[in-house]
């Protein structure tokens, strides 16, 4: 996930308690055309099994994916990071963001503003490389890959993003560098090979309109990537998201991969839609009519947990929406973003204590948003939400 990510904030906070939970998960999977099945009118127990029919059948559900790999312990978007996602039981890792060098490669970093990622504040001979740019319309200081050859951005090394609230991961600052698209694809195919299982990924296309007018389209280098290592099919195990409904439509005429549409807050639009000016926002992604219009391109959404259980005024959860079902009703499975740990990312009612770095009752958060039927969830935290839909399934 990119900047329309859940608030990420390095304040410290308060706490409350815990919810009930529902016992029942309604989920829908993609079959194997590539189309999306719901369950015949029985609710597929959590994680039970996997089919023998491949593509996302063979996914537990609900799905665990490790959220830029396993950030909650290691720097995001590096093989630290994403081998340990897959240790600690991650079913899918987000490897990786992606955005190009100057020269045309992929690599995987949040935002492709790297002076919180990296080490390149630190390096003198990349200090005229700092400028301001206007990002998605927002005026953003920093060092950007496109300003940087491959070759130069390999002799970085990635740097914990939010140390105030992970002061344990600064102790792997500096141990990896930044990984390309293409390097991911190969260790994908190394890791199922060593682990003797589908290790699956799930990229995500960063800024695609900002890139295109710079003339580094995404979606193109992705499907040549993919096509090149087989890997652009229904049933291959990457699937593609972007918060930009135009890439993923755009990705839908190049590759027969799964293909998510991300949503941020409500009252939030689409960059691509500002730059096109379509007035809508995602709250009208969200009806009806939009949900039918995303299933005719995509086979489903990543919404922010807010649009799955909105909080009130003091940051707690309230009722869930219709959105679970109403994209259900129209074939699309939910992954919904981001579970962390951490205090200040939790709904007011789970944290415990005051401190930035300290966990609050993340296992009744995930139990409160498993029982709204969402079919996978991203988290920081693999192994955390592993052991949640354990609880989950056999609560």
């Amino acid at each position: 996930m990119g900047s329309q990510d859940a608030w990420e904030p390095n304040e410290r906070m308060t706490t409350g308690g815990t919810t009930g939970r529902r016992a029942l998960l309604g989920a829908a999977v993609l079959g194997a055309t590539g189309s999306v099945l719901g369950l015949a009118g029985t609710a597929r127990a959590a994680g039970a099994g996997r089919s023998a029919r491949g593509g996302l059948h063979s996914l537990p559900v609900p799905t665990i994916i490790g959220h830029r790999g396993a950030s909650g312990y290691r720097p995001e978007h590096t093989f630290g990071s994403y081998e340990l996602a897959l240790d600690l039981g991650a079913d899918i890792v987000e490897a990786g963001d992606l955005v190009p060098t100057r020269d045309g490669h992929l690599v995987c970093r949040h935002e492709p503003e790297i002076g919180g990622t990296t080490d390149v504040a630190d390096r003198k001979e990349f200090a005229d490389r700092r400028t301001t740019k206007v990002l998605d319309g927002v005026s953003t200081t920093g060092w950007f890959t496109e300003d940087f050859t491959l070759a130069e951005l390999k002799t970085l090394r990635a740097i914990e993003r939010i140390p105030a609230n992970r002061p344990h991961n600064t102790l792997y600052n500096g141990r990896w560098e930044i990984p390309t698209f293409e390097e991911v694809l190969k260790w994908q195919d190394e890791q199922t090979r060593r682990r003797g299982r589908q290790v699956w990924i799930y990229p995500e296309t960063k800024h695609p309109t900002y890139f295109r007018k710079l003339g580094l389209g995404l979606e193109e280098r992705v499907a040549k990537l993919l096509h090149k290592h087989g890997k652009d099919r229904k049933n291959s195990p990457v699937i593609v998201q972007s918060f930009e409904p135009s890439s993923i439509q755009r990705l839908n005429k190049l590759v027969d991969n799964p293909l998510v549409v991300l949503l941020s807050a409500a009252n939030t639009r689409p960059w691509d839609f500002v730059e096109a000016g379509d007035p809508r926002t995602v709250a009208d992604l969200i009806t009806r009519t939009g949900l039918r219009e995303i299933a005719g391109y995509a086979q489903g959404i990543g919404p922010t947990l807010d649009l799955v259980i909105p909080k009130d005024a003091s940051g707690n959860l309230t009722t869930p929406t219709t959105l679970v079902k109403d994209a259900h009703a129209v074939g699309l499975i939910l992954h919904p973003y981001t579970m962390r740990n951490e205090n200040p990312f939790l709904p007011a009612n789970f944290r415990k204590g005051t401190d930035a770095d300290a966990y609050g009752d993340v296992f009744g958060a995930f139990r409160t948003y498993f029982a709204t039927g969402i079919d996978g969830v991203f988290t920081d935290n693999a192994d955390t939400g592993v052991l949640a839909r354990e609880d989950f399934v056999n609560g």
